[in-house]
């Protein structure tokens, strides 16, 4: 990763006997936290026409373009009630693969924020339920493996309900088999809460969350199996009369990035919440066709005898 292409570089400036033109190193800090170091690099200071990204993972790539990504947040507040039932469970989704949301959203991979609101829609949709918490997903960059919700009911929907979180178990197992082999969904008696989420609000939000577009929204037509733009659904938490929607969302190109942003925007401004954007930092639109590229390709091949992995991420 970056070690690699800081030690090329001081190579360079320290050797005197490898012929090169004028040379300008950039060395920034702190890119894991926030790129602290390359947002504060001024407008101006360098001079070269040509950039070399020495950034890569192995040595025989030629990194051409990057995604940048942006922090998406959806907060507000909601309505209480006392439930209507007096039947209560914990839905819990476990054993999904997760991975990172930006190297690995290609692989198909269920979200478990997507899972399981899409259970929560039909189980309000078939028996009214009603919410009392969510809390689903970790870090923002991770493609969530687990989600757990309280949900109540009235005694005579009790066993309906279970009998279609069973259902709907065995069919998620089917349809993630081959990327999710490990899912799991369970369902518990739980002692009833004293609140819920109102009734108009929760069909809104649920709503709102599966409209929200999550993983591949574009694939780059430059590249060959390179993921454009996408998003991940990295947080999904309600409870206590609060409620909080964590995204990231990765573009190479920055107008698609903001497009994509905005539709998640429209999404959950539709359920009334207040939508901010965050952390945001710029995507590398990969060129493959130009000069620097092709000069880099044939140099490789000369030196080493095989084609370089010229490919972007």
């Amino acid at each position: 990763d970056n070690g690699i292409g800081v030690a090329t570089i001081m190579m360079l400036l320290a050797s005197d006997n490898i012929p090169h033109p004028p040379l300008e190193a950039l060395f920034t800090i702190d890119e894991e936290t926030g790129m602290t170091g390359a947002l504060a690099l001024k407008g101006g200071l360098l001079n070269g026409a040509m950039l070399l990204n020495l950034d890569t993972e192995e040595d025989n790539e030629l990194t051409i373009g990057c995604a940048g990504g942006v922090d998406v947040t959806a907060n507000g507040t909601y309505a209480e009630e006392a439930p209507k039932g007096n039947a209560a469970f914990q839905i819990h989704l476990k054993g999904l693969t997760g991975g990172h949301s930006g190297v690995d959203i290609h692989k198909g991979r269920a979200n478990a924020n997507k899972v399981m609101n899409r259970l929560l829609l039909d189980l309000t949709t078939s028996f009214q339920i009603q919410i009392a918490s969510v809390d689903g997903g970790s870090l923002r960059n991770a493609i969530p493996r687990e989600s757990k919700a309280v949900i109540v009911c009235t005694s005579e929907n009790a066993d309906p309900v279970q009998k279609k979180i069973a259902a709907y178990a065995t069919m998620v197992k089917h349809e993630n088999d081959v990327t999710d082999p490990n899912i799991s969904l369970s369902c518990e008696s739980v002692s009833a809460p004293a609140k819920v989420v109102a009734s108009d609000f929760q069909n809104k939000f649920l709503r709102s969350v599966y409209s929200c577009p999550n993983g591949i929204y574009r694939m780059s037509p430059a590249i060959s199996g390179l993921v454009q733009t996408s998003n991940n659904i990295a947080r999904v938490i309600v409870g206590d009369g609060k409620y909080t929607v964590q995204c990231l969302t990765r573009s190479s190109v920055n107008t698609e990035k903001t497009d994509l942003a905005d539709a998640i925007r429209s999404a959950f401004e539709l359920c009334g919440a207040t939508v901010g954007l965050s952390g945001a930092y710029p995507g590398w639109e990969p060129k493959p066709e130009s000069e620097v590229v092709k000069l880099m390709s044939e140099t490789y091949e000369k030196l080493f005898g095989e084609k370089a992995h010229v490919n972007a991420i």
